[in-house]
């Protein structure tokens, strides 16, 4: 029995989830931040029943404005099958009629952006039927603020209208996947997880810095290892010199950053082993939170394992290096899953809004 008054419910709760071992607060930050300032999220697989309950989900708890897309009729059926209930959604069918002239503005804007690109003007207004490019046409337009899809396509064909149409950020160079895992370490970021296949060295380093720079967003400051199957030259295959190089790379573009490799990945987790054999290492003062893998099955691979495996909790994944938020989720991710990578996508709307309105508020809920 509790000997004492509780005068804040909430910060009770935090305190029961540490005493539990179930601290997970960065997740709480992110939720805190989107609640804060929610923005207009385009879901382009409303058709899809998780998609539908994520939707609710976000719109009860005032995470995120959503805009669903997709033929009307079948979404309210589903909605009605399920017992789904979002107020005053908006429902939009790029294929209807009543969206030709939308399509036609949306079709010669892309084709201004792609006219020596592969597409001709005709080409550019039919693909404004499908719900990826016409979605992201809305973010790129500013007529909704963020867009989540993937859950049920090859994330090649999902990514790739949002390169079209929005494109990579100012000064980046490629886009990256990264996954937050909530381990009782703490956070642990990942990357890349989805999208760079055979980086080479100065790929790498560009990946670990476009890391970097979104670990900041949270206010933590990376700790970063790039893990191989060697360590510090124990090996001399081209594999684990790339990861040598790349770490090479990435001290002379930003010296302050806390980064070592290539190591293997137990062996930056033991600091005490890592002191013994190797005390000029970066990673000895604190606790690694970050790791570069070498390759996209590596990246894959462990956080498949760290999921399903340890049960770790996990966001992502978190697409970087995008002018405007687009992520893509991963194929048959739960409803907890979706409505993890839609608090990210909130959070990033408002960061990049603000870059591009001196800091002026973004779309709140009215």
């Amino acid at each position: 029995m509790a000997q004492g008054n509780i005068t804040d419910w909430e910060a009770y709760g935090v305190e029961l989830n540490n005493r539990l071992g179930l601290d997970n607060q960065l997740f709480r930050v992110i939720g805190s931040k989107a609640r804060k300032d929610p923005r207009r999220v385009v879901f382009a697989e409303a058709d899809n029943i998780k998609i539908l309950k994520a939707a609710q989900v976000v719109n009860d708890e005032d995470i995120a404005i959503p805009i669903l897309l997709g033929n009307e009729k079948r979404i309210r059926q589903l909605m009605e099958e399920n017992g789904i209930e979002i107020e005053n959604v908006a429902i939009v069918d790029p294929k209807s009629d009543e969206m030709a002239a939308k399509r036609h503005h949306f079709g010669e804007l892309f084709f201004k952006k792609r006219q020596r690109k592969g597409f001709n003007l005709y080409e550019a207004k039919k693909i404004m039927r499908e719900r990826n490019y016409f979605g992201c046409m809305m973010v790129e337009t500013g007529e909704a603020d963020a867009l989540i899809s993937g859950l049920t396509r090859k994330y090649p064909d999902t990514i790739r209208p949002a390169l079209q149409v929005i494109g990579m950020e100012e000064g980046a160079k490629r886009v990256a996947g990264m996954y937050i895992i909530n381990t009782k370490r703490g956070p642990l970021f990942l990357a890349d997880t989805t999208v760079n296949f055979n980086p080479t060295a100065e790929e790498l380093a560009d990946i670990t810095l476009l890391v970097a720079k979104e670990v900041r967003q949270f206010n933590i400051t990376p700790r970063i290892a790039m893990v191989s199957y060697s360590n510090y030259g124990s090996s001399q295959t081209p594999e684990a010199q790339l990861v040598s190089q790349a770490r090479r790379i990435v001290k002379q573009k930003d010296p302050t950053l806390t980064v070592d490799g290539e190591i293997q990945a137990a062996m930056a987790f033991n600091k005490e082993i890592l002191k013994d054999n190797y005390p000029f290492s970066e990673l000895i003062e604190g606790d690694v939170n970050t790791m570069i893998f070498p390759n996209l099955a590596a990246g894959n691979v462990a956080y498949n394992l760290l999921q399903e495996v340890a049960g770790f909790d996990s966001i992502g994944p978190i697409l970087l290096g995008m002018k405007k938020p687009v992520h893509i989720l991963q194929l048959g991710s739960t409803v907890r899953q979706i409505v993890n990578v839609v608090l990210i996508a909130v959070v990033d709307a408002q960061t990049k809004c603000c870059k591009e309105t001196d800091g002026t508020e973004g779309k709140k809920r009215k």
